[in-house]
């Protein structure tokens, strides 16, 4: 499995047969080295609406046929902006032709040019292989984390950036309750307001948890 860091909290999971992006924003993204057309995805998940994750995902779907999977409000909208969805909800999983999709909640909000789109929520994408990646979305921290930690994880993709979602104090305290065997930091130093430095969260990570921490560059990928 190959997952890379698009930038902010864009991510493109490969494994043997699938391709499948996650808050595809890569248009106006000012770290992003790719384009939206480096990719070709079998599925596109999305954990909210705003236009720093739901980014080129429309388009993406149009030109690739790929469907937009998404809570259900946000799913109708991007169906009526011309892409191929499916809507679900926060609750148990559902199953794909490239893996299992669960939706969980997070501590956010969650629009677009005005539109209320439903809630915000993280993602736990579940590959033919068995293997568990948990994309947190924007959130706080909040306890029923440790509930998630408890599916088994193998990697876990958390925001670091503050002021709109955990600062790496409270991600730390989400790795002490997710217990994945990998975090990847994402959702910071995209803007001046989210500059954080991920080598100190890495640094508290490793010597208070089991867990290993994982630094990508905007570009850079990693195999599982």
């Amino acid at each position: 499995m190959k997952i890379t860091f698009i930038g902010h909290a864009a991510i493109e999971i490969k494994t043997d047969k699938h391709s499948i992006l996650i808050d595809p924003f890569i248009t106006g993204n000012p770290v992003a080295q790719h384009k939206p057309e480096d990719f070709q995805p079998d599925a596109i998940l999305l954990t909210h609406g705003h236009a720093d994750h739901l980014g080129d995902a429309v388009p993406i779907s149009q030109r690739t046929g790929a469907p937009i999977i998404a809570i259900f409000e946000l799913a109708t909208y991007c169906q009526s902006q011309g892409a191929k969805a499916v809507g679900m909800n926060i609750g148990g999983p559902s199953r794909f032709e490239f893996g299992t999709v669960q939706f969980t909640p997070a501590f956010h909000s969650s629009s677009h040019d005005g539109h209320y789109l439903g809630e915000p929520c993280g993602i736990v994408f579940t590959t033919l292989e068995n293997k568990k990646i948990y994309h947190a979305g924007d959130t706080a921290l909040f306890g029923d984390m440790a509930l998630i930690g408890k599916l088994g994880l193998d990697v876990a993709l958390l925001p670091i950036g503050s002021y709109y979602t955990m600062d790496p104090e409270a991600a730390l305290e989400a790795v002490q309750l997710l217990k994945p065997r990998i975090v990847i930091p994402i959702h910071y130093n995209t803007l001046p307001a989210i500059h954080q430095d991920p080598g100190q969260f890495k640094a508290k990570v490793e010597a208070q948890t089991k867990t290993h921490v994982i630094i990508l560059r905007p570009g850079e990928h990693c195999t599982i």
